[in-house]
């Protein structure tokens, strides 16, 4: 864990939910970011015993009154999910809420009766992965061109496989570039701040779409702007949003989502568990980022591959680090991760193709790997100092800027998951195969590409078009 950057993002974060009190968890370790005083239950019945559990163990445990434990959302939502009330936002700090610790410990002993989990803290989803992002985009040359490249499948409207992105929303000049002529979707809400700089985490989506249209061109690419607000949504609106990216356009042959948490359990989110239950009666492929911690902890949605009932239906993706042969230095790992792909240094197309656009940078960068890696990775390189690190927003000291004008160099698991998205519509395309799942399936078991991980042997998936970036590995001390 990187516990530097993962505190910059909290209060990045904090910033775009000002109505929200959020704490980390568990016990202030760098692992997820939580909403203060309030726990989700499923609706109904299940609801009902744990507001009276709670209430109990509030009173007979804690001494405290448990008058506060209420209904703070509405009942019956898309999701299934009540918001329950246990303690007040406003006490304690961001390390931690004592009244949902206690509500979860409350129900312990009826989640083991019970066979399932009943109650679970409202966790932020975030596009930065566990709040911690690979890197930030840098700007690179047009000359230069994607990478991938653009491979040579021409755009067929009667087989364009449909790929519905669950991102950020397009940026406004993104038909200025060629390969995404047959995107469409939700636009970015806010660009820029009110000096014209790039908002941080504007352009993933874009930066998605095109990543996913130069793997596979033909494909028919939605963009939905579910996670526009600083790249968080919280756990109790996440399953409503997806509910509503599918109902507009109907179920995709692939949904392709750069987002999740950890929650510090293995059997998923309650707050997503009734979207993945249709999702599994659907066709749908869901291709998922396996987060940016460095990490064996499973990542959800992501770690949904690892489930019995949602192997077919889910396909986790770890990054690849520039070569193409390890793991990139911030990738999540584990059983849990189905495949890996190129996800270090990737270009594709962000904003500026009018003009250019300035960007100022919110993270510094490294004198050695956060991670402890021994390569010239994007903890490091290219070189600049952030906004948000070492106190320099309160200090004023002066951050690096930029500015865009078409292309971006990023890194993230949020990259591998669109380039192993193309890869499946590539198979569905090549081998006339409707079925997402089952292209998934026979991609990977053919799959003869390998790369090593943490020392296992892992399914690499390369675009014939993408082009290895050369890695400089640094020398121990003597």
């Amino acid at each position: 864990m990187a516990p530097q950057r993962f505190h910059e993002q909290f209060d990045q974060i904090q910033r775009s939910m000002p109505d929200v009190p959020l704490a980390m968890g568990p016990d202030d370790s760098a692992e997820f970011f939580y909403e203060k005083g309030v726990v989700l239950a499923r609706d109904g019945a299940e609801a009902a015993l744990v507001e009276d559990r709670v209430r109990t163990h509030f009173t007979e445990t804690t001494g405290l009154t448990a008058d506060h434990v209420r209904r703070a959302g509405p009942e019956a939502n898309r999701s299934g999910i009540t918001r329950i009330q246990v303690g007040d936002p406003g006490h304690g700090d961001r390390h931690g809420d004592r009244a949902v610790h206690h509500a979860l410990r409350a129900l312990s002993e009826a989640e083991g009766r019970a066979g399932h989990r009943l109650v679970s803290r409202n966790h932020v989803v975030s596009v930065a992965v566990n709040a911690c992002p690979g890197d930030e985009p840098v700007p690179a040359p047009l000359t230069q061109g994607t990478n991938p490249a653009p491979a040579a499948t021409p755009y067929d409207p009667d087989t364009a496989v449909g790929v519905l992105v669950i991102d950020t929303g397009l940026m406004s000049d993104y038909q200025a570039y060629p390969l995404l002529a047959h995107t469409q979707g939700d636009a970015q809400v806010r660009e820029t701040d009110d000096d014209g700089v790039l908002q941080q985490y504007v352009g993933h989506g874009t930066f998605i779409a095109g990543l996913v249209a130069a793997v596979a061109p033909n494909t028919d690419i939605t963009v939905r702007n579910t996670l526009n607000d600083a790249g968080a949504i919280l756990e109790s609106d996440f399953g409503t949003a997806l509910f509503d990216a599918v109902d507009e356009h109907g179920w995709p042959d692939i949904i392709s989502l750069s987002a999740g948490t950890s929650n510090g359990r293995t059997d998923g989110l309650l707050g997503v568990d009734a979207f993945m239950r249709e999702l599994r009666a659907q066709g749908t492929l869901l291709v998922a980022a396996a987060g940016n911690n460095s990490s064996a902890t499973p990542f959800w949605p992501a770690a949904y591959a690892d489930l019995p009932d949602y192997r077919d239906v889910v396909l986790s993706v770890g990054a690849l680090r520039g070569d193409g042969e390890f793991g990139a230095c911030f990738s999540n790992h584990g059983s849990w991760v189905r495949a890996y792909a190129p996800g270090e240094r990737l270009t594709s197309a962000l904003t500026g193709f009018h003009a250019p656009v300035p960007y100022v940078y919110r993270h510094s960068t490294y004198d050695a790997c956060r991670y402890g890696f021994t390569y010239t990775c994007t903890c490091q390189s290219p070189r600049h100092t952030g906004l948000l690190s070492e106190g320099r927003e309160a200090t004023g000291a002066k951050p690096d800027q930029v500015m865009f004008d078409g292309f971006a160099q990023w890194s993230g698991t949020s990259f591998a998951t669109p380039v192993a998205a193309g890869m499946v519509a590539t198979r569905m395309t090549e081998h006339k195969e409707a079925d997402p799942r089952v292209a998934s399936r026979q991609l990977l078991d053919a799959t003869t590409d390998f790369a090593e991980v943490r020392g296992a042997h892992v399914s690499a998936l390369r675009p014939a078009t993408w082009r290895p970036v050369p890695v400089v590995r640094l020398l121990p001390p003597s």
